[in-house]
């Protein structure tokens, strides 16, 4: 009994993950065009600021 407990765990413990994983993924918020312009230029601010 224990070991079929222990391959249950060992077989759902990558399937719950990869469902985790797979909700994350599906479930991000792309950026607004407005919201990619202020993030392009804050990284070229950053990027080519003087040392």
């Amino acid at each position: 009994m224990t070991t079929f407990m222990w391959v249950m765990v060992l077989a759902a413990g990558p399937i719950v993950l990869g469902c985790a994983i797979a909700y994350g993924l599906m479930t991000q918020r792309r950026l607004t065009p407005a919201e990619e312009e202020k993030r392009n230029k804050a990284i070229k601010k950053m990027y080519h600021k003087p040392r």
